[in-house]
């Protein structure tokens, strides 16, 4: 036997050659590197989740500085001592209801201006709440906040007003829903361009992450929606972007009878109420009277 032969028998058996080694260790440590990464990733998203969900901007500018007349600005205190800027208004026609409108994420509640001349002109009564966290008011946004004001906000109406419209927009939807279960004597839900869930939006948008275990709130209206009474109209636009309409036909299969779908073809998410959203709020009231 050769001095080369002896050597290659003394090698250890299943030894693995130089290279696939180096492989080996490449691939064991990648895989670390990029499980680490990924816990990052994670762990920045869980601790900075309510600055992607709640996006409060703009200055909160006054009714006055809006040309609207009848209209004021109030700063509620909450049970747990948080001041609230509502925008609110009595109704001038005898019997009407007042609007108790929760606005949607992006801007603030001065920026719905527009829709609220409407609301007053019609004779109805106002009381628009700027969420905790947005422009003009205390404290930090959360579903849990949210919501606890809406009820006490639903019940300082109640108390001065026999029939109350709760009105949802985009995000107000969850709040909106979440609160009708808590109030059944809500005279109408509506619903401006709802989606399913806040947790449905998040996983879309993040699907390499497991956000039903991550997501503080998940603001769950597909489940909610099944325990209203009262009743209901939803309005979506076909061409939504932000919301696809989609979720507004979940809601409505969900929701209970009375209730009502309003689809508009070729409109936005913004772009509702200019395309006759609150006639339909209006006539809707009119038939559930």
């Amino acid at each position: 036997m050769s001095e080369v032969d002896a050597r290659q028998q003394k090698a250890p058996s299943g030894q693995p050659t130089s290279g696939f080694g180096k492989a080996i260790k490449y691939c064991v440590w990648s895989g670390i590197v990029l499980a680490s990464a990924y816990c990052v990733a994670a762990g920045y998203m869980y601790l900075n989740q309510r600055s992607f969900v709640f996006v409060p901007s703009g200055e909160l500018a006054t009714p006055a500085e809006k040309g609207l007349e009848g209209v004021s600005v109030e700063l509620v205190e909450m049970a747990d001592g948080t001041s609230i800027s509502v925008w609110t208004a009595k109704a001038t026609k005898p019997d009407a209801p007042t609007v108790l409108y929760f606005h949607g994420n992006s801007k603030n509640v001065s920026s719905r201006w527009e829709r609220f001349k409407q609301i007053v002109d019609s004779g109805y009564g106002l009381y628009a709440p700027s969420y905790r966290g947005y422009a003009g008011s205390g404290g930090e946004p959360s579903e849990s906040g949210f919501i606890s004001d809406a009820i006490e906000h639903f019940d300082y109406l109640r108390s001065n007003n026999a029939s109350i419209i709760v009105h949802g927009e985009s995000l107000g939807t969850g709040v909106a829903t979440a609160l009708a279960v808590e109030r059944p004597d809500t005279s109408l839900l509506v619903l401006e361009a709802p989606y399913t869930a806040l947790l449905d939006m998040a996983s879309a948008s993040y699907p390499w992450l497991p956000v039903s275990m991550l997501m503080k709130d998940p603001m769950l209206t597909r489940e909610r929606i099944q325990d209203i009474t009262m009743p209901v109209l939803i309005l979506h636009g076909t061409t939504d972007r932000v919301i696809p309409v989609e979720h507004g036909r979940r809601v409505f299969d969900a929701a209970n009878d009375p209730k009502g779908l309003v689809i508009i073809d070729g409109i936005g998410h913004s772009d509702l109420w200019k395309n006759g959203l609150w006639e339909e709020v209006m006539a809707a009231y009119d038939r559930h009277l």
